[in-house]
Formats: C-alpha cells, structure tokens, sequence
C-alpha cells in the first residue's frame, strides 16, 4: 500500500479514517432505454481514508459485486451473470487513490478502479466535511465522491439494440458514494 502526496489549500484530517456502513452507500446510475436513469445500489462495501502527518494520504475502497441491490430479481441475476458483473469468478469491485486534492470542502482522488480484473484510471470528485465531534464522543468526516466511468471498459459490455434505433442501456455509468467515516483508535 503506497501513500501519495496531497495537494491541497487545505490539509486533509490526519489519521485513518474507517466506514461507518449504517450511515454511508455506496450506487450506480445508468441511462436506461434512452429515456430515464436507472439506479442501483450496493450493500456490503468498505472504504477507509488514511491520511499521514506528512500530508501524504490514500483512499481505498472495495465493493462486494454480489451485494447489488435492484428492484427486480430477474434484473439483479442478469447483473450476477458473466454478461455483467460475473460475480462468481470476479466478486469484488476495488477502487485505490494515487492522490488527492482538497480546496475547502471540495475533494478530488485520482486513482484506479478494478472491476472483472480491469484497472483503468478514475476521478472522482466530491466533498469532504469535518472532522467533528459526535454524539457518543466519535470524530467523523463526511466524504461524498461521483465518477463517471465507461461500464464497457471494464467488460460491462452487454446491451440490446432498440426498435427504434439506438441501445438499452447507455454506457457511461455514473458512480456515486457517500461515505461517513470514523478515526480509527490505531
């Protein structure tokens, strides 16, 4: 696990940073049909923030593939096929920061997304709030991160022509978490 230097106006929150599951998620929004956005979401997903005296900081953060959540069952098995996610050869989705930039509370990580054993470069912007104090005496950030990613570069390729012209399903897919995060006591 390498750390890479941040630059930023201001610094980001020493210390490691780890998910609070209850009050993060982590989904997906697609173009569905040409006319509506689709979303889903995943269930069982881990993120953590490690950020050094020295600035130096990583983000990571792995999505279980067959945690997705959809309002169909049908839809949410065509998901866990192999023309999708393939779930039983390639159960993880993994996202690591080669670096990261902060100006206030806007935040931007430049890393690597692996989906199906593909890795290509990503950036996701948000948000970053706190540190403060909660209820119970636990210090928490907020972090707030969207991606767009091209779903056929990662062996998302399936699709249907429509009738009318055009696909069933766009292929730009948009990636958004939003994550609560708690120092770590190690």
């Amino acid at each position: 696990m390498s750390a890479t230097a941040v630059t930023n106006t201001a610094s980001l929150p020493v210390g490691t940073w780890k998910l609070d599951p209850t009050h993060s998620s982590a989904g997906f929004a697609v173009k569905h049909m040409g006319v509506s956005t689709f979303r889903g979401r995943f269930d069982q997903f881990d993120a953590t923030l490690t950020v050094g005296e020295d600035g130096a900081a990583e983000f990571r953060g792995n999505v279980r593939a067959d945690s997705i959540v959809v309002k169909d069952e049908n839809l949410r098995a065509h998901l866990l096929s192999p023309e999708f996610f393939d779930t039983e050869r390639y159960p993880e989705l993994s996202f690591r920061s080669r670096s990261a930039r902060r100006d206030g509370e806007k935040l931007v990580l430049d890393g690597e997304l692996t989906i199906k054993d593909q890795t290509h470069p990503v950036e996701a912007r948000g948000t970053i709030t706190g540190p403060t104090e909660t209820l119970g005496g636990a210090v928490k950030i907020g972090v707030d991160l969207e991606a767009l990613v091209d779903r056929t570069q990662f062996g998302l390729s399936w699709n249907a022509p429509l009738p009318g012209g055009g696909v069933a399903l766009g292929s730009e897919v948009k990636l958004v978490v939003e994550l609560e995060l708690a120092q770590s006591e190690e």
